[in-house]
């Protein structure tokens, strides 16, 4: 069985005249770009909670996913171990990773400060001042940020301090105008506590990340960025 064979020429032919049809198709179009939408710019700065701990990456935290779910631009900051006051293995604060970190960047839309786990063993009253400050470093750099306080996190079997810490913290928010959020009030082992939590019964799995992604989500919402103080 013999090929057919095209000639060059009749090859050219048709590619001049694809061309010619594509060019004629096109010309008539807009070439005025589309302005994109602006995203708004959703920080956070934290501790093993926040960053990602274990098997668990920084882009699959739950703060990557708050800010995936919606539709904002993370930008993570902290450390595992850190806090208001304890500073863990990196030899930093909280307020160290904002001035490290966060402070030299533009000014977000929010900014969630999100920690006091690992300020239990400090005195209340010295994590009451160091969350104050931190605030006040964050409204004199950024005075239009909306800010959010989260608290501590525990998953399962909140010790006696970590409510105390709760406590300190929400009233440096309440005096300070700052929303606060708290985890403690949840429930979040629904089942098997594998399902949520890692093997050191402390840090979230994928799934406790996931859920706690969806409870901030919801608590932040679109608006959260357009509220007022």
């Amino acid at each position: 069985m013999h090929r057919q064979l095209i000639a060059p020429a009749a090859l050219m032919m048709a590619f001049c005249s694809g061309c010619g049809s594509a060019a004629g198709e096109t010309a008539g179009l807009d070439p005025t770009p589309v302005p994109q939408k602006s995203t708004p710019v959703l920080m956070f700065v934290g501790d093993s909670f926040t960053v990602g701990s274990g098997p668990v990456p920084t882009w699959s935290s739950y703060a990557a996913e708050t800010a995936r779910l919606l539709g904002w631009q993370p930008v993570i900051a902290g450390a595992g171990g850190t806090g208001y006051i304890n500073k863990g293995r990196v030899g930093r604060s909280f307020q160290d990773s904002f001035d490290a970190e966060l402070s030299w960047r533009p000014a977000p839309d929010l900014l969630v400060i999100s920690g006091g786990h690992n300020d239990r063993r400090w005195p209340t009253l010295g994590v009451r001042r160091a969350a104050a400050r931190l605030l006040w470093t964050a409204r004199a750099r950024w005075p239009e940020t909306r800010v959010v306080m989260v608290g501590p996190i525990w998953l399962a079997d909140a010790p006696p301090k970590a409510y105390a810490v709760r406590d300190a913290l929400a009233e440096v928010a309440a005096r300070e105008g700052v929303t606060f959020l708290d985890p403690l009030k949840q429930r979040w082992v629904t089942g098997r506590r594998s399902e949520v939590l890692l093997p050191d019964g402390v840090h979230p799995t994928f799934t406790g990340h996931a859920r706690l992604a969806q409870w901030l989500s919801a608590a932040l919402g679109p608006a959260a960025v357009h509220q007022g103080p």
